[in-house]
Formats: structure tokens, sequence, C-alpha cells
């Protein structure tokens, strides 16, 4: 038993694992096969059933040569489950005594999810929202939208891809996608979201693609346009764009990026004046925020013009007429992309999307499961999804209902129908999902 033990153990040495930030739990007491965690240095909620592990030992490598820290070797304990969950503590069972001690840290492992049960009397928690799920394409979706791209009244969903491609799509028959028309954003440039909208009077609608130069350090925005049937570069903004509003009320807005470090400036609507592309003199102050995890709406009541938006803590805050701001009890969206400015770290939430009457609006916001590990520059390891719709009550923003994904989700969108969400799953494709209002 004890050689199978060291077989297991030493089967379970991983190379570059990551330093855990804030992912690690400390062994506090061990008792037999029972070992108690504080859990109070993680981000996240910890579930029964879940998976854990104790670190018993860690090891640098270094290249002999050079000299070079290659990272850490780890050691781990046997894999045991969390048996007992704690508002400070969580207790974990091993499958037999191991050599855990007080002070080592433990990684907690999500355990897999179940197949979902989308019936209502099986799960009483189900949102009563409908929803499609198209099937899957094989691009890994980073933001998307929904305009007039092919033909007046077409409603085509426009995707951007996280290696550049934009892409066109028609609803096809069985809830498919059938691809139309497609562009990709020069290599040298990173997108990073997409909007749609017909700034030109009449016709069909316009795409904006936000990208990001690393070599220049510099943001700005490519316009394409369907003209004679493929996608073409029309002009480009100076500014980072997004789309704000639901489906015929939708309007792009810019701002100018990098005002401050990598603060962005107020925005400004996009107008089509004298043939060309510019932004208007009125505007609107983001403070210091970007447009992805912004939105203005009247939630508070009729006239209100609040700002809803995603803090760097995650929570979704509101700005109230008197100054005041309310906001979430709960951590959502905070998952957002990255892309690395000079020295420092910019992050782009995921949007948060506004709808309903004056007063009485709906606010849907992202929030994905991380997996364990360092987040890097990029958008980091996700495992799952989902869309929370929140409304305004008693100086909070509450938590309404839930509608759970398969996969994790980069950006939303909203039509006349529907919030819009691209689910990336864990093969890399992605599913357009409609969940309507």
């Amino acid at each position: 038993m004890k050689n199978n033990i060291i077989c297991f153990i030493a089967a379970s040495v991983l190379l570059f694992f990551p330093a855990l930030a804030g992912a690690q739990a400390t062994v506090v007491r061990v008792d037999g096969q029972k070992v108690y965690l504080d859990t109070t240095s993680l981000n996240r909620s910890v579930q029964k059933g879940e998976i854990f592990k104790v670190i018993l030992s860690s090891e640098k490598l270094v290249n002999p040569k050079t000299g070079k820290n290659l990272g850490d070797i780890y050691t781990y304990s046997p894999e045991g489950k969390i048996v007992e969950v704690q508002p400070m503590y969580a207790v974990g069972e091993l499958p037999e005594k191991a050599s855990a001690s007080v002070g080592q840290e433990a990684v907690i492992e999500a355990a897999a999810p179940a197949a979902p049960v989308y019936t209502r009397d099986a799960d009483e928690n189900a949102s009563s929202r409908q929803k499609i799920v198209y099937a899957p394409v094989e691009q890994e979706i980073i933001s998307l939208t929904q305009a007039d791209i092919t033909a007046p009244g077409a409603q085509n969903f426009i995707t951007l891809s996280a290696d550049g491609k934009v892409t066109v799509w028609s609803r096809a028959g069985k809830d498919t996608l059938a691809e139309q028309l497609s562009y990709t954003v020069p290599s040298a440039k990173r997108a990073v979201t997409l909007s749609a909208a017909p700034v030109k009077e009449g016709g069909l609608a316009q795409i904006f693609v936000s990208v990001y130069d690393p070599s220049r350090s510099s943001v700005s925005a490519l316009v394409l346009e369907n003209e004679n049937g493929a996608l073409q570069e029309t002009a480009s903004l100076p500014y980072f764009v997004k789309e704000l509003g639901c489906g015929k009320d939708k309007k792009i807005w810019a701002q100018k990026p990098f005002v401050s470090a990598a603060r962005p400036g107020n925005a400004r609507e996009v107008a089509y004046q004298n043939g060309k592309y510019t932004v208007q003199k009125d505007m609107f102050s983001t403070q210091r925020n970007w447009l992805t995890g912004l939105n203005r709406y009247d939630v508070e009541n009729a006239g209100a013009d609040n700002l809803i938006y995603t803090s760097s803590n995650g929570t979704v805050r509101l700005t109230l007429q008197n100054g005041k701001r309310a906001e979430s009890k709960d951590l959502f969206a905070a998952a957002p992309n990255r892309v690395k400015y000079k020295q420092e770290i910019v992050k782009f939430y995921p949007s948060l999307q506004v709808f309903g009457p004056a007063g009485d609006a709906t606010v849907a916001a992202v929030e994905n499961t991380s997996k364990l590990g360092l987040l890097s520059e990029t958008f980091g390891q996700y495992q799952s999804g989902k869309i929370h719709f929140l409304t305004f009550e008693k100086g909070r923003l509450s938590l309404q209902d839930t509608v759970n994904l398969d996969g994790v989700v980069y950006d939303t969108a909203c039509s006349d129908r529907a919030v819009l969400a691209a689910e990336v799953l864990p093969d890399g494709s992605s599913s357009v999902v409609e969940i309507f209002k």
C-alpha cells in the first residue's frame, strides 16, 4: 500500500504549475484522514464534493547551463473530497492517512458539473427564460452582435473570434448558422471587441472592430462594410468603440483611449457626416471606465440616465442621481479580456446589457467561474459561464434570475428580443445563445 501511495504521488508531479495566487487554502488541522482547510483567502465559495490535494513539497527547476528559473515542481498528496463546508473553513477527507501537515497549502478544484436538468419540476431554481442555443461553430468567439449586414431585415449575427476573424452569419434550419461574409483583422493588431449599427442613414449596418496594436501601444477601431457582397475596411477611427443599447435603439459610442495611463476618456456618439465618420460634440462621462462593462439607462426612474458599470472588484455598480452608488451584493463580470499596455494589464469587462421600462429595468451581467491557476494577460483560464439578471430594488442591485451556460462568455450584446452571448465550449468551438427577455 505504501508503494502505491508513493507511485500515486510521483504521478501527480506537475511541471510549470503556476503559483496559485488567491487559489490556495491553508491546512490548519489534520485529524487522521480529515484535513481542515482555511478558505478565507479564496475568491469563490467552496462546495461539497469538490476535489482537493495538499502540496507536500515544491522544488525550483533551473536550467543548469543558463541558470534560468523554469518554474516549480510540485508534489501532491492523493486526491481527496470536500465533505463539509463552513463559512470560514472546509473539511476534506483523503482516501487514507497521508503526510499532510498543518501550515501546508492545498489546491481545491471544482468537481465536474453534472449534466444540466432543464425541467422546472426537477430544478426549482432553473431559469424561466427561454433560450435558443445554435449549433457550435469552429471559432473561439470573443464578441458578437446582431445587425442587418447582408440585406435589410436580415438580422445577421456578427461574431469576432480570438484570432481576429469577423464573420457574418445567417440563421439556417434547425437552429444552425450559415456563414455569409468574413474578414480577418491584420495579424499585427489584436481584436478586442465588436459592434454593429447603421451609422449611415438608410441601408445596411456598419461593423466596428476595436483593436489593439502592441507595437505602438495604441487602440483604434476598424470600420467594415458590405460592399458588393464582401466585407471591406472603409475607415479607421483613433478611438475605442463599443455599442450601447438594444436592437433598433443601439448607438455606437467612441472614447479616447489611454488619456491617463491605461484609463480611457469620456464617450461621444459616432456619426457619419460629410462623407466620413466623426464623433459628436456632446459627451458623457464614463468615470474612467472602458465602454465594455458599462451602460447608460434610466434604471432608477424615468429621466435618471444612470451609469451602470463593472467595478474592478467584480461588483456591478449603479450611479444614482444623488451621487451615491448602489451595487450588487455578489461578484459578477469579474472575468475580463486583457491586453498588456506598456507595464500595465488593461481589462475589458464583458458588456452589461440593460432593458425594460424606465424605473423597472433589468441588468444582464456575466459571471465566469475560474479554473485553478494564475490568470494570464489574455482572457484567462475559466471553465463555465452564467448570465445573471438583476433589478434595482431598495437601493441595491438584486439578483432575480440566472441562466447557466455550458461554456465561457467573453462578451454579450442585446437585440430587440433577447440578450445575446457566445459560449466558448471546452473544445474551443462556440455556440451563439439567444436568451429571451
